[in-house]
């Protein structure tokens, strides 16, 4: 069975336990035997004097701006790093001697817990105490996908200039964050046991743990790549359903011309989709009926997510030029020249080729960073 890095902590506890730690965690921070770390560490005897919470809060349940607040079992302060401020403050860091991370990430760029992660990094740099990262797996494997986020490009959503799909662990990202951004923290990452590149998370032996609220099962993951994509435009992409990135729909959008253009196109190998009827109860289009699509992975292997979600795109504007606010979509993108690609109707094989230089490109930038094989 795989392990991650939570569940070889106690082979590194010396330098923890001098030390009077900052931890950012969520809901996911579980051992295999899903022991929560805050009550590993109390175990192990490592003193922990703050809490942090990325998006979604301490536990995973909120979809808005997440508050301060106080965890009510170890009576600790539990510091928002989704408000108004997405960075640890040197105040914040007063009493505390090093920080330890340990979420589980799901493989997107613009899944902001790594985002959360770099300027964790770039706070402990300041106040010069270490930073430990606790590693854990890459649910969707090690395959890199979709363009480099522009260097100007750069957000919340784009914490660095990586493949949309990095197809890296959060000990990867550390050490390439750390180096090419020059952070320069005091970084020890503890890895996984038994993890490879080509594993995804349902071959690991591990417990599922919902990384966010909106994302319930590895079959969404994947999608993720594809279809979350354009959650910044006027799209429902099944927020509110019980199928979140499963779905793709509005109510301009007649389900029938979708699926059959979608299923003809190369880039849909390893997928199926079918024409549905969907009212969401949260989010875009709330208690609107909506026509779309649901997807189906059909094949993994043959799967590539980012490009099925090109191809996507390029039946959207294909089919309703002007109902689609595709314009929108540039935020989450972060790639000029592939937002001018869509918007100018280009064919989907034509923008994968594009993609694929930076897909080389970025393949031979992570390799230092790699601990996996």
């Amino acid at each position: 069975m795989v392990r991650n890095g939570i569940d070889r902590l106690e082979s590194h506890l010396e330098p923890l336990r001098k030390a009077r730690l900052g931890v950012i965690t969520n809901h996911t921070g579980l051992t295999a035997t899903r022991e929560p770390l805050i009550d590993l560490l109390r175990r192990l005897g490592i003193t922990v004097g703050a809490l942090f919470s990325p998006e979604h809060g301490i536990r995973g349940q909120l979809d808005e701006t997440v508050p301060d607040s106080v965890d009510e079992r170890t009576g600790l302060p539990i510091y928002s790093l989704y408000g108004e401020r997405k960075k640890p403050t040197l105040q914040q860091l007063a009493s505390v001697d090093a920080l330890l991370f340990d979420i589980q990430d799901i493989g997107a760029r613009y899944y902001t817990y790594i985002s959360t992660m770099g300027l964790a990094m770039e706070a402990a740099a300041e106040r010069k105490i270490p930073f430990y990262v606790l590693d854990r797996v890459n649910p969707i494997g090690g395959q890199v996908e979709g363009p480099l986020a522009d260097p100007d490009r750069l957000s919340f959503t784009a914490y660095h200039t990586i493949a949309l799909r990095h197809g890296m662990t959060v000990g990867e990202l550390a050490q390439m964050f750390n180096t090419e951004r020059g952070i320069g923290a005091d970084l020890t990452v503890i890895p996984c046991e038994g993890w490879k590149r080509h594993m995804t998370y349902d071959a690991c032996g591990l417990y599922w743990t919902n990384p966010s609220p909106n994302m319930r099962r590895l079959q969404q993951a994947f999608l993720y790549i594809g279809v979350g994509l354009w959650e910044g435009t006027n799209l429902s992409v099944g927020r509110g359903t019980d199928t979140p990135f499963e779905l793709v729909g509005a109510p301009w959008i007649y389900g029938r011309a979708l699926a059959g253009m979608l299923n003809e196109l190369p880039t849909s190998a390893g997928a199926r989709v079918v024409p549905m009827v969907f009212t969401p109860t949260s989010s875009v289009y709330k208690g609107v009926e909506c026509q779309g699509v649901s997807v189906f992975i059909t094949n993994r292997e043959q799967l590539r997510p980012f490009a099925f979600g090109i191809g996507l795109a390029y039946c959207l504007r294909k089919l309703y030029p002007r109902e689609w606010e595709a314009h929108k979509s540039l935020g989450l993108l972060a790639n000029r020249e592939m937002h001018a690609m869509l918007m100018d109707g280009a064919e989907p094989e034509r923008i994968l080729q594009r993609c694929a230089r930076d897909e080389d490109a970025f393949r031979r930038r992570r390799e230092p960073f790699l601990r996996y094989g």
